[in-house]
């Protein structure tokens, strides 16, 4: 399996989190990717690739132009401020208040943020936009033929909705391939979500069309981030009713639980029919996860691999979550030589 890696990644190296009411250092760091780069070399997955120099453009067809441009110009203008640490909204429109973006900075960060613990950095943007590059260079391998390929992108991208960022995410890389199948011929994609958290941004994204199937596997919204999405009756709506499905889980759920809504969501895929499939690769539900509440082993990860495999599907992963640092190669990797040895 080709994988797709890019070390500007690295650019992006955030120094502060507001994390239980303190600034921490980021769970979202730089070594996550060097892991699982290390594991990929070390078991012979296949060859590593960089990344095409592709324009914005199947960007903007997912994002809205204003909330790019905010990317790209966010720290200039924060710095321009005169502000001497990293970029961190203290102000977001709330329940009654204008959805009107705001000329000032301070304002505009809040406008666009859908969490406060996610700072920008000098090096957010270009480690972004390189992470759209890596997952769009995953994806026309997949269109071009691979049976499989891995978008090894940072950050990740699944809580970017198509004007919000929030939860380490700019740029929702998964639902930018999503759309670039369709825009190159595909009729139906379906998106499977196995990360801990909810792929809010992706629900979002594709909640009223019925071209795209969502499917997410996360800690229920009760107990876990992004708390105001991921619930079991968040079906779709208009053309799209019926495409999107949540299994919200309890804390603690281990493999056996997990695996069941696994299989019930493969075979939803497979009534749907699509003509690939993208996995949001997430491996926070790793049992040691510092930030997360499921009890998945190292083993479990292999063994979900394989049943993704059995789909039989153009399968694209994109990197998502995974806190576990030590850990987090070998659970990646795991998934990708189930899928490749099933």
């Amino acid at each position: 399996m080709l994988t797709v890696f890019s070390p500007d990644h690295a650019l992006r190296d955030a120094k502060t989190e507001l994390s239980g009411g303190e600034l921490v250092a980021p769970y979202e760091c730089p070594a996550r990717v060097e892991y699982v780069l290390e594991q990929i070399r070390q078991v012979g997955l296949g060859d590593v690739i960089p990344p095409d120099v592709i324009s914005l453009d199947p960007v903007l067809r997912v994002h809205d132009p204003l909330y790019i441009e905010f990317l790209r110009s966010c720290w200039s203008r924060w710095r321009a401020k005169g502000n001497r640490g990293e970029a961190i909204p203290s102000v977001i429109p709330a329940r009654g208040m204008r959805q009107r973006v705001p000329q000032n900075i301070n304002g505009t960060i809040g406008y666009y943020a859908m969490a406060c613990e996610t700072a920008i950095t000098e090096g957010t943007w270009p480690a972004v936009q390189a992470g759209a590059n890596v997952a769009l260079t995953a994806q026309a391998l997949i269109s071009q033929g691979e049976a499989a390929a891995f978008a090894l992108c940072r950050p990740p991208g699944h809580h970017a909705a198509r004007d919000l960022y929030g939860g380490y995410c700019f740029i929702n890389n998964v639902a930018v391939c999503a759309q670039a199948f369709l825009d190159q011929g595909a009729e139906r994609v379906a998106v499977l979500d196995v990360d801990f958290h909810h792929g809010n941004g992706t629900q979002s994204i594709f909640y009223e069309r019925p071209d795209v199937m969502f499917l997410s596997l996360h800690g229920d919204p009760q107990h876990a981030f992004p708390y105001f999405l991921g619930f079991a009756d968040e079906n779709g709506a208009g053309p799209g009713e019926g495409f999107n499905h949540n299994y919200p889980m309890a804390p603690s759920t281990a493999y056996d639980v997990w695996s069941d809504a696994l299989q019930d969501a493969c075979r939803k895929i497979e009534a749907y029919a699509p003509d690939v499939l993208a996995v949001s690769l997430g491996v926070d539900t790793f049992e040691g996860d510092p930030i997360s509440f499921f009890r998945l082993t190292s083993d479990d990860f292999k063994r979900y691999g394989t049943l993704l495999a059995s789909l039989k599907l153009p399968t694209l992963f994109v990197m998502e979550g995974g806190y576990a640092v030590q850990e987090i190669g070998v659970n990646t990797v795991n998934v990708l030589t189930g899928f490749a040895s099933p």
